[in-house]
């Protein structure tokens, strides 16, 4: 039979039960899940879902990149499939739902339609994607973007990523064979706690995500002259936390002019740091994010600008190095028009706005159209063990993911 709109609702019960399951591997005492990628835990974690796939009708294959791969035939398997996923790693100190959320709910979706003997049009994917709390290898290998050194990928325990690849599955030297052709996956929606706080503030329930931005990440160094504290007349200063001091409220304002960025100076590094010392170096780093690359550009050029002016009130040296270039990527505008649809049918408040944190997403949506769908996280908190996401509005999620395959079985068809 082939599925239709009047199947509307998962079972609240089981997903919910299923990420009360999951949080008990890994369980700390205060509450909050440890499952670092590669660890035991992890591995369990990996088995449990596994088996749950297989229980809910999917076949199940494992990637050279680690990357476990739920597949719900469809009534047509030579077209590409409608993906969804996220991952079960976790952060060392974590919630219940990062990640978490988007794999369970597609199993979920998967259990309707089998239980209920329906496939659509499309085979379904469901996705658990390999480490993406650190090196978000599982998804770069799906866009074909590992870096080629697996010097880069070792862990910090100092394992090699090459046995860690093979302790789950996956295989390092066949690593480029996870890379997905075009057309394999037709469309991705990734399910996720928000994260933050906007629909907490705004009281929608649903967040219809434009995009995931982009990412730059700089080390500036200022150098000034250390010298006496005392016997130095302020005139005569070089001081390089001065002009130090100036960057971090000049980042400030820029995250605070129009637009949606987000502009932060979350390390700063003070030489000698002593208090009858004249400061002669700072070391300060910074990230800039917005979903518009042009923007990004501007706001760069506005630093540099900036920093060459406060270099020459202070007389001090101030050099930016980039460490880090993340290009955004767009959410595909008829998913994101179809998950609104799903939310105004089942009555779901819904606003739009960007996702500020990196997914699994932003990777498979450079080969494919992406979507994403948010639900609140209380409080704004996330990598905490106060992490929460009320049964409700994972429940919430859980129906307009379902329902969005169905438009989305008919759209892409």
């Amino acid at each position: 039979m082939t599925a239709t709109t009047s199947i509307n609702l998962v079972n609240s019960d089981r997903l919910n039960r299923s990420i009360a399951q999951l949080a008990e591997i890994g369980k700390l005492a205060n509450g909050g899940v440890s499952r670092v990628a590669f660890t035991p835990e992890d591995l369990l974690a990996r088995q449990l879902v596994q088996s749950w796939m297989i229980d809910a009708g999917m076949t199940v294959r494992i990637d050279a990149a680690g990357n476990i791969i739920g597949t719900y035939a469809g009534l047509q398997e030579d077209l590409g499939a409608l993906a969804t996923g996220s991952h079960i790693d976790t952060v060392p100190v974590a919630g219940h739902f990062d990640g978490v959320l988007g794999v369970l709910a597609g199993i979920e979706v998967v259990r309707v339609l089998h239980e209920n003997s329906l496939r659509l049009i499309h085979p379904i994917e469901v996705i658990v994607f390999t480490d993406e709390e650190c090196s978000v290898i599982g998804c770069k290998a799906m866009a074909g973007n590992v870096i080629a050194n697996p010097e880069y990928y070792r862990r910090n325990d100092g394992r090699a990523i090459e046995t860690c690849l093979q302790q789950i599955g996956g295989d390092w030297v066949r690593i480029s064979t996870a890379k997905r052709r075009v057309g394999e996956i037709a469309a991705f929606v990734e399910l996720h706690v928000e994260q933050g706080g906007v629909l907490e503030s705004t009281g929608d329930r649903i967040g219809v995500v434009k995009g995931i931005v982009g990412q730059y990440r700089f080390a500036v160094t200022v150098t000034g002259r250390m010298n006496h504290a005392g016997t130095t007349p302020m005139n005569m200063r070089k001081d390089a936390l001065v002009a130090a001091s100036q960057i971090v409220l000049a980042v400030n304002k820029l995250g605070n002019t129009p637009g949606e960025q987000v502009a932060t100076v979350g390390y700063f590094a003070v030489s000698p740091n002593a208090v009858n010392v004249v400061p002669g170096k700072v070391e300060l780093k910074i990230d800039l994010r917005d979903l518009s690359q042009t923007h990004l550009d501007n706001l760069v050029a506005q630093m540099q600008q900036q920093f060459a002016e406060i270099a020459t009130a202070t007389q001090t040296e101030i050099t930016m190095t980039q460490a880090l270039h993340v290009l955004p990527t767009l959410a595909e505008p008829k998913i994101q028009s179809g998950i609104a649809q799903v939310c105004q049918e089942l009555e779901l408040s819904y606003s739009y706005l960007p996702s500020r944190a990196g997914h699994d997403a932003q990777e498979i949506g450079r080969f494919t159209d992406m979507g994403m769908i948010f639900v609140p996280s209380f409080a704004g908190l996330s990598h905490s063990e106060d992490e929460y996401t009320s049964p409700q509005q994972c429940t919430e999620g859980a129906n307009v993911l379902l329902q969005t395959f169905l438009k989305l079985d008919l759209l892409y068809s």
